[in-house]
């Protein structure tokens, strides 16, 4: 098992959460009707065995490649295994920001959903392992990369591309819904694809286990601390209403964001964006869709149906389960006893990135801040890195909201980069912000009003502390070891942060 954050000595917390999941297992077996457990559930549990076990790996035993994904505490990073060869996507957690932030309910769920999920539409858990500083779960690596991208890289999908991939998505959810699960963070970026484009569906920090799953789950394994209400997680433009007004949890949360997925593949966009999540959510709630008129009957009508304001009206909500939702025209010719033998779309790869049997065109990621001892750094960063010098930051740093203001702001002889009015995004709000970049190197985010500089980013040419991930035209994520920050910029300029950021890096 896993063992989080707590300080009980090198194998202590993995004991105690095995005591505590036996004692478990105990309890569910000489339980009655209370929670509705069969026979075959109870001689399940006794005989239950984990089947991604802890190893005593470290770090070093991988080489690193490429980051796939960051979040709020961990990092998703290609991992090849020294001695076999086999690559993993390689979840790394901070410790320390998932004791601070109370997130180890999460960690602890995810863990233990992914160990007992089996079908061929879940992300896979092979192992993990830990040290001082983080936590490890090798994943199933997904080289198709996200669902996002082809929408981003396409503009948008075609009706018979999005069929297949919607297919894929409901064959998944139903099964994690028959379990007793609710995933309730089902969006493009959450939805992988294999090298050959089959869907994968990842991310279960935020399931939800109902009182009749078939999930073994511990007592301090859990992601809400309420069991009825409808707690606020996942992201804000896939949110259904009934969490927004704080109803009861049902499997319709899902229904919903696959809605709005839906609709983003064929539209290449999500059906509620606006400027704020505060509008967002204002047209969640009064139901304010506009749909192309582009999208087929079949397809606008499917989309409205799981856009249903009463999560139980929603198709695969109602008696009939998922029949309802397989059996609806726009799923026309779909085989749905045979779904994994179809042929997949072809995959849109990353401009200037050539096809390499999955093998990175990046130079090798190696987190420095992560793992008991230091790594070498690789030589010969990227060619990219290389004809990128910092001289040419200023040819593609958008300096048009610059004016002499900001020289109060700067040192003698400092000079601005690349500058913009961007949103500083956090969970529920934003708030607009002056993105400084200057050649000092300095990184500073100011109150446009005050002229106050409200944040420094702490500077460093090492990519492994401070790295820039965009995730759509407009939105990246600044990282650093102790903090990840989210930006949008309107003028979609994300790409530009990036390639200028690392420009001066690599001086």
């Amino acid at each position: 098992m896993l063992a989080l954050v707590e300080e009980e000595g090198r194998g202590g917390a993995y004991n105690k959460m095995e005591k505590e999941f036996n004692s478990k297992l105990r309890i569910q077996s000489n339980s009655s009707s209370s929670k509705n457990i069969n026979n075959n559930d109870s001689q399940r549990s006794k005989n239950f065995a984990f089947r991604a076990p802890q190893e005593n790996f470290s770090i070093q035993d991988f080489e690193l490649g490429k980051i796939h994904g960051v979040g709020s505490y961990s990092k998703v990073v290609r991992a090849k295994k020294k001695d076999t060869g086999i690559v993993y996507a390689l979840k790394i957690m901070d410790k320390e920001f998932i004791r601070k932030e109370n997130k180890t309910g999460y960690v602890k769920l995810e863990r233990i959903v992914l160990d007992q999920l089996d079908h061929p539409g879940v992300v896979r858990l092979f192992f993990t392992f830990q040290d001082t500083f983080s936590l490890y779960m090798a994943l199933e690596s997904c080289e198709g990369g996200e669902l996002f991208d082809q929408i981003t890289r396409k503009g948008r999908l075609s009706e018979d591309e999005a069929r297949f991939y919607a297919a894929e998505v409901v064959d998944a959810l139903e099964y994690i819904n028959s379990m007793g699960l609710i995933h309730r963070d089902i969006k493009p970026e959450n939805l992988l694809l294999t090298e050959d484009g089959h869907i994968k569906i990842a991310d279960f920090g935020s399931a939800k286990p109902m009182q009749d799953c078939k999930i073994t789950v511990l007592s301090n394994a859990t992601s809400d601390s309420d069991d009825e209400a409808c707690t606020f997680v996942g992201t804000a433009a896939y949110v259904p209403p009934e969490v927004l007004n704080s109803s009861p949890a049902t499997f319709g949360i899902d229904l919903w964001a696959l809605g709005c997925t839906l609709y983003q593949m064929l539209s290449g966009t999500s059906p509620f964006k606006d400027a704020s999540e505060w509008l967002i959510f204002q047209r969640i709630i009064a139901r304010d869709i506009r749909f192309p008129n582009y999208f087929s009957a079949e397809a606008r009508d499917l989309v409205d149906k799981l856009l249903d304001m009463d999560p139980s009206r929603r198709p695969g909500a109602g008696p009939d389960g998922y029949a309802s939702l397989k059996s609806h025209p726009f799923f026309k010719g779909i085989d749905w006893t045979n779904l994994r033998a179809g042929t997949p779309p072809k995959l849109a790869l990353e401009p200037g990135v050539l096809s390499s049997g999955g093998k990175d065109q990046d130079s090798s990621w190696n987190p420095l801040h992560f793992g008991d001892g230091s790594l070498q750094t690789s030589d010969g960063n990227s060619a990219a890195a290389s004809a990128f010098q910092a001289g040419s930051i200023t040819r593609l740093a958008s300096i048009d909201s610059y004016d002499s203001k900001w020289q109060q702001l700067l040192e003698p002889g400092e000079s601005v980069l690349m500058i913009s009015m961007v949103k500083k995004v956090q969970k529920l709000t934003s708030k607009k912000v002056q993105l400084i970049l200057t050649n000092k190197p300095k990184l500073i985010y100011v109150d446009p009003a005050k002229l106050v500089v409200k944040g420094n980013i702490i500077w460093s040419d090492n990519p492994d502390d401070l790295s820039i991930h965009v995730t759509s035209p407009s939105n990246f994520k600044i990282c650093t070891p102790k903090k990840v920050m989210s930006f949008e910029d309107p003028k979609q300029r994300a790409l530009q942060w990036k390639k200028a950021i690392e420009a001066l890096q690599n001086r």
